[in-house]
């Protein structure tokens, strides 16, 4: 092989930035999307805020039975949400931040992309964490010791490695030749073995009152939300917009109620507050933790590369792996802050459930903002060049709605300023707002 051969043997593949993805390059199928959001939707930090619904020290203290109702309402809410936000980016070919230009306008989407980056920044700190909380535990060593902080430096470099990849590589590189098959078989192995695990499993009663209950199902359904500020970046590259989907529907709608009630039945049936002590309860314990290690590596790698996509939203110029540099190093920092002040078993955890409402006030109504442009006001109707050259500075109808409905999400899940959940009172607020003041505006022409 000579030099030449060797130099384009290195070379990284194609980095699309913002630009959008070329029809030939749109390869990603049905199948494709199942298996990617089915895999992004298995993580051990799924189970840890699946915990969070029964756990009573850090979390709702809420009964097994009323979990898996809110579970599969939410996952099934949530999901929807997030493959209709998906189809702007199968249409059109452009990531999620650049899509909300023809919403927000190009100034305007400055504001939702700096939040993002900092949601994006904040997932792959945890996911690097608990990475090396669970490898510390295979390894026997104990938490916070000079190998745990190894570790989650290590997990971070792998990551950013993916994220240079660029997601055609992992998907049909990684996930669909390795990792999530094997998770899927021993997820199966660890549902059995969970729910045999004692003579008869304590599913109780309905006996939560109805704000923790409506509490739960924003925690169940933010999770699969925390991923619509990214979706257009990964589906962009489908090569049909059913397919892309369907195939996001079901495979997160599947993963995420899966492992949402693993996560709050470990805590019922084991009664073991942290979800990777659990695990290692079990009979192949190790070799399930193990498995679903390897899978975690997907969710920080969706992350990074996210993250990088975003900041080239304010910075196009900036090739992508310069960012993913950086924003690996960052998440290694953070990661080590984390694991510092005692991962799942400490303040981490509390911090994971502020973190995850947070995510909600902020993403939630900005999506009901999207789905009433894209659906309602303008009808599956954009011009490419709208989200570039032709985009506004800044759409402020839009950024109203969007405020509107934040404020309302902060007030019903914060200060409980009514006996309901936040999420589908501020996602239709902001619905409302925005369809409303647009209708208004075109008949003042």
């Amino acid at each position: 092989m000579n030099e030449e051969e060797g130099k384009r043997r290195l070379r990284l593949p194609p980095q699309w930035g913002i630009d959008p993805v070329p029809p030939r390059l749109r390869r990603l199928r049905g199948p494709d999307f199942f298996v990617l959001w089915f895999s992004l939707g298995i993580g051990l930090l799924v189970l840890a805020a699946g915990a969070l619904l029964t756990r009573s020290d850090f979390g709702l203290g809420l009964s097994l039975i009323e979990a898996l109702l809110l579970i599969v309402l939410g996952s099934v809410i949530g999901s929807i949400m997030l493959g209709s936000a998906g189809l702007i980016g199968s249409r059109y070919g452009v990531p999620s931040m650049v899509s909300l230009r023809a919403i927000l306008g190009k100034r305007g989407s400055y504001v939702p992309t700096t939040m993002n980056v900092l949601q994006l920044i904040g997932w792959a700190s945890f996911e690097v964490m608990v990475m090396g909380e669970a490898a510390t535990s295979l390894l026997r060593q104990p938490q916070g010791s000079v190998v745990n902080y190894l570790l989650v430096a290590l997990f971070a470099g792998f990551c950013g490695l993916l994220a240079l990849g660029g997601p055609i590589v992992v998907v049909r590189q990684w996930l669909e030749k390795f990792a999530v098959w094997l998770v899927i078989g021993f997820t199966v192995v660890i549902t059995y073995l969970l729910f045999t695990s004692q003579p008869t499993v304590m599913w109780g009663g309905f006996t939560s009152d109805t704000t923790k209950l409506l509490l739960g199902l924003d925690l169940v359904i933010v999770l699969p939300i925390s991923w619509w500020p990214l979706v257009s970046d990964y589906n962009r590259f489908a090569k049909r917009e059913r397919g892309a989907l369907i195939g996001t529907t079901t495979g997160y709608t599947l993963s995420n109620t899966w492992f949402f009630l693993l996560g709050a039945a470990m805590i019922v049936i084991l009664g073991v507050g942290n979800v990777i002590a659990s695990i290692l309860t079990l009979t192949i314990g190790v070799f399930a933790l193990f498995l679903l290690l390897v899978d975690e590596t997907d969710n920080a790698f969706a992350n990074i590369y996210s993250t990088a996509v975003s900041l080239q939203n304010f910075l196009p110029k900036v090739k992508q792996p310069r960012f993913i540099v950086t924003i690996t190093i960052t998440a290694v920092l953070l990661g080590w802050w984390l694991t510092s002040l005692g991962g799942l078993e400490g303040a981490a955890a509390l911090a994971y459930e502020s973190f995850l409402f947070i995510i909600g006030a902020v993403f939630i109504p900005l999506l009901g903002v999207l789905v009433a442009d894209y659906f309602l006001v303008r009808r599956f109707n954009y011009k490419v060049e709208e989200f570039y050259s032709d985009a506004k500075r800044v759409h402020l109808p839009a950024i109203l709605a969007w405020g509107v409905g934040l404020m309302a999400y902060v007030a019903i899940a914060f200060f409980h300023a009514l006996p309901t959940g936040a999420t589908l009172p501020a996602f239709g607020l902001a619905i409302a707002i925005h369809f409303t003041v647009s209708r208004f505006l075109a008949r003042r022409g």
